[in-house]
């Protein structure tokens, strides 16, 4: 499963896999990337971490939601 992380860059906000420096969404609000994650992750398997604007963590979502172990029994 890959990561993500949707973080502020400058004036506005990316999409980054884990470890990587170079943006695979970008868009001026966080507003406007997070609506495009989903289209973006139609297909592949990940964790996507959302982090406020001064970085830390806010939200982590999972894709496809079947994936997502908090859903798993136990």
């Amino acid at each position: 499963m890959q990561n993500y992380h949707v973080k502020q860059v400058g004036a506005g906000w990316a999409l980054l896999e884990e470890g990587g420096t170079r943006a695979v969404l970008e868009a001026p609000t966080k507003e406007e990337l997070v609506r495009q994650v989903p289209g973006y992750m139609a297909g592949k398997e990940g964790s996507v971490k959302i982090h406020r604007a001064d970085g830390t963590f806010e939200e982590e979502r999972t894709y496809p939601r079947a994936a997502d172990p908090a859903r798993s029994p136990g």
